[in-house]
């Protein structure tokens, strides 16, 4: 059996090792593709391949036909919208992703954020604190939970909305459930957002939504630009002059935020909530692991796709 690494962004050598103990410690081969810059590579590269992990890598359905043998795809992170899950599914493919590996690093991200806002971007001009401002916390899973931990640190006042969350978990974390996102964001200093790109997510955080926050609230995205409305973002910072939005995902309008509201708006050049090395290393091997597990005993506890 190969297993093939195909990482447009290489993992650190660490994490590579640890990747390569686990596959070889099975019996299996690992095969390395690195900072590949042409599509076609890849597409040689999964030809005799029967699992593979990947980072932000796009797995589309050329991928997926030149890849003969393919049993699994893990996709070392949370997210996994850069995989075609339904080509996927037609081909008998497995996908999974690494639920968790990655929580902290963004949790630490996101706060990061907070108090760059808070603080003006570090302008030298009077800022405010975190303590006592009311967090919310857009979804309650792995970051979520995390961001909550942080949050009681720094003694904030913490609200979370999720649909599929049971508010026992939330209560039996001290953290006040509220019944819809309108009540969040109505109710909230800062939000933190970590929902999912789906089709019922997509552009929902909106004029009317964002709106609803008090005074010089604050607007933190760690989870995917197509949540966000982008257009009617724009036209809420213009209508309203108090409220700031920092992201860790360019949005497609990056120079209009940029231009129009300086002191407001903060992008990251790339997606950094998973770029620490204690993630790399956590998820490459979690990874490792999964195909392991799911060559040897058929385990597919974190697949993501349809049989």
């Amino acid at each position: 059996m190969k297993v093939l690494v195909a990482t447009e962004k290489p993992f650190a050598k660490v994490a590579v090792d640890g990747i390569r103990s686990e596959i070889e410690a099975a019996g299996y081969e690992l095969a390395l593709l690195e900072k590949y810059t042409e599509k076609s590579q890849l597409l040689d590269a999964v030809k005799d391949a029967d699992a593979l992990i990947i980072r932000s890598d796009i797995i589309d359905e050329e991928v997926l036909n030149a890849a003969g043998q393919l049993k699994i795809v893990v996709r070392a992170g949370a997210g996994y919208d850069n995989v075609s899950l339904e080509a996927a599914t037609a081909h008998h493919v497995c996908v999974m992703n690494t639920p968790g590996q990655n929580s902290n690093a963004v949790a630490e991200l996101a706060f990061g954020f907070m108090v760059m806002a808070v603080r003006n971007f570090y302008d030298g001009k009077s800022g405010t604190e975190l303590k006592g401002k009311k967090l919310g916390i857009h979804a309650y899973g792995n970051v979520g939970r995390n961001v909550a931990r942080i949050a009681k640190g720094f003694g904030m006042d913490i609200y979370a909305y999720d649909a599929y969350c049971p508010k026992e978990a939330m209560e039996a974390d001290g953290v006040k459930p509220v019944d819809s996102p309108e009540v969040l964001y109505s109710t909230c200093d800062i939000v933190s957002l970590h929902i999912p790109a789906t089709a019922e997510t997509k552009n929902s955080i909106n004029y009317d939504l964002v709106n609803l926050m008090p005074k010089n609230g604050l607007l933190v995205n760690t989870a995917r630009k197509e949540v966000i409305n982008e257009a009617d973002l724009l036209r809420l910072m213009n209508d309203r002059a108090d409220l700031k939005y920092i992201t860790d995902i360019m949005p497609v309008h990056h120079d209009e935020f940029a231009d129009h509201f300086p002191g407001r708006y903060f992008s990251t050049p790339k997606k950094m909530g998973a770029q620490t090395a204690e993630a790399n290393i956590n998820a490459g091997i979690a990874a490792a692991r999964q195909i392991v597990g799911f060559l040897k005993d058929g385990c597919e506890k974190y697949r993501v796709n349809k049989k």
